[in-house]
């Protein structure tokens, strides 16, 4: 999914290890922005999405990754919403946050669901601020889960964190060095890492920086990208991050290029190839990020 010109339906695919270009996978089962995506070692779930206009949708849409196909009917999220974000582990996906309109509202919601069987989410608890969006996952060790940044509706710097096994609220994990929102989410199973940002209007920025899962506090720089901006749809395996997409703060907005970095050092991004068309606020999923053995 993803949007720029206009809401956007096709799955791209890439392998992590490896560089290049994307690959046609398959179709969502409706075509929207700011979708959610979480996983386990064989099948991806979009969760949420909507469009700039009307309407915002509460679909879980699943593939699996080993069959390029388009995405099946997984059930339904307890609200609807855009700009949603997810983290997983090996068994359960957990969909928080997001935009509503035409009541231009946000959400501190939290959803799960069991990534194995098909069925609608249940109600995990809630993040620590209210009017929650444009927040990042996409960050897990397994045991937990790591939700950064957003909109409450002023730009907040929070990083939350959840057990991912039990269910109740989010608690504080510590802060990241700027307010902003939309920043690309890749982990391994010690360190998360938020990749760029989001200030609109006041443009964005190329920051890097990560946290240790494990333990609580304040992000720490890694590097910079090579664009300015946010939005970026964020994947990871055990080593390496890579964030695609985006926008930056000048036209065309839009961006389809694809950066990588190692996850276990420090130091600035690399290309890894581009997006087949200009994609933003897409949804991203894989296979072996840092929350899965």
């Amino acid at each position: 999914g993803g949007s720029y010109p206009s809401e956007n339906a096709t799955i791209y695919s890439i392998n992590i290890q490896s560089q290049g270009n994307t690959v046609v996978f398959g179709d969502l089962t409706q075509a929207r922005e700011g979708t959610a995506g979480v996983s386990s070692k064989t099948r991806a779930v979009f969760g949420g999405g909507g469009n700039f206009g009307a309407p915002d949708y509460n679909i879980l849409d699943y593939v699996e990754f080993a069959t390029s196909a388009n995405a099946l009917d997984f059930g339904d999220l307890n609200y609807t919403a855009r700009e949603t974000q997810g983290t997983s582990n090996e068994t359960r996906g957990v969909i928080a946050g997001g935009y509503f309109s035409p009541s231009n509202s946000n959400s501190d919601t939290m959803d799960y669901i069991t990534i194995a069987s098909v069925g609608n989410a249940t109600d995990f608890g809630n993040l620590t601020t209210t009017w929650r969006e444009g927040h990042r996952g996409i960050i897990s060790n397994g045991s937990r889960g790591i939700f950064g940044s957003g909109v409450t509706p002023s730009f907040i710097n929070n990083i939350d964190f959840i057990t991912i096994a039990t269910t109740g609220n989010a608690s504080d994990f510590g802060d990241l060095l700027n307010a902003g929102r939309q920043h690309g989410g890749a982990c391994s199973t010690t360190r998360g890492v938020f990749a760029g940002e989001d200030l609109s209007p006041s443009g964005g920025t190329n920051t890097i920086q990560y946290i240790t899962i494990a333990s609580t506090g304040n992000a720490i720089d890694f590097g910079d990208m090579s664009v300015v901006g946010g939005q970026h749809a964020g994947g990871s395996s055990h080593v390496r991050g890579v964030f695609a997409g985006g926008t930056t703060p000048s036209s065309p907005y839009a961006i389809n290029t694809i950066e990588f970095i190692t996850i276990a050092t420090t130091g600035n991004s690399q290309d890894f190839g581009d997006i087949n068309e200009k994609l933003a606020y897409a949804g991203a999923a894989s296979n072996c990020h840092g929350g899965l053995s």
